[in-house]
């Protein structure tokens, strides 16, 4: 899969794809990512992305012409990317979007390549999410500073999704969130390593019987136990 990430703040992503799975992902050709500035599609000496709202307003907003062009030079072939199996996707990060969860990273991993755009300042001229964009998606119901972040988290997300990134396939199947987990939504079950009895606190037993039936029916009502007390929204 293809990340393509636009920005004002490229140097953002630095730190972040040196490291952990992303990182791991790119090394074995899983996954390319690509960092584009915005800038570099504007035309004046000072490199204008933004400008002030009509209608007055307090802030600054991307102006279209700058983004249009840089999705436009960045997928000169996107018409006949969609048609392809999987297609590629145009994203806004926006706090206005859709929630992105474990299920939409699901979605997201079948594309062939996803392009993030990332908003800044108040945020973006209503036409980007109107006429280029396939979707908005937020994070969370809070403020970012930036979509930096955001790209970040779900770039993160969707890449250990993607075949080749993480190392054992199956290690994605039983988490917190997945339909294919202990229950479809839970969270995962407790989890537990050596020592088997640490402080007075014990593992609890049946994890150290290799009864595996036992196990799984334990890690089952675990988890539904754990979602109860944690997060029993999910379980509505």
């Amino acid at each position: 899969m293809n990340f393509h990430i636009l920005t004002i703040f490229p140097e953002f992503f630095e730190g972040p794809l040196r490291h952990g799975v992303v990182a791991r992902g790119i090394a074995a050709g899983a996954l390319g990512i690509h960092i584009h500035n915005l800038r570099d599609w504007t035309h004046d000496r000072h490199k204008t992305v933004d400008d002030r709202p009509f209608g007055g307003a307090e802030g600054m907003l991307l102006k279209p012409e700058p983004i249009f062009e840089a999705v436009e030079s960045i997928w000169p072939e996107r018409p006949a990317l969609a048609t392809l199996p999987g297609g590629s996707k145009v994203i806004l990060l926006s706090a206005q979007g859709r929630k992105f969860d474990q299920r939409v990273a699901r979605d997201l991993s079948t594309a062939s390549s996803l392009l993030l755009l990332c908003g800044r300042y108040e945020g973006v001229d209503e036409r980007v999410a109107e006429h280029l964009c396939d979707e908005e998606l937020s994070i969370g119901d809070y403020i970012l500073t930036g979509g930096e972040l955001a790209a970040m988290v779900i770039m993160d997300t969707v890449a250990r999704l993607i075949p080749g990134v993480v190392g054992n396939s199956d290690s994605t199947a039983f988490e917190s969130f997945e339909a294919t987990g202990h229950g479809e939504g839970l969270l995962d079950c407790p989890q537990y390593t050596r020592p088997a009895e640490f402080r007075g606190w014990k593992v609890p037993e049946v994890l150290l019987s290799g009864n595996h039936e036992e196990i799984r029916r334990w890690r089952k009502a675990a988890a539904r136990e754990k979602t109860a007390r944690l997060r029993p929204d999910l379980m509505e």
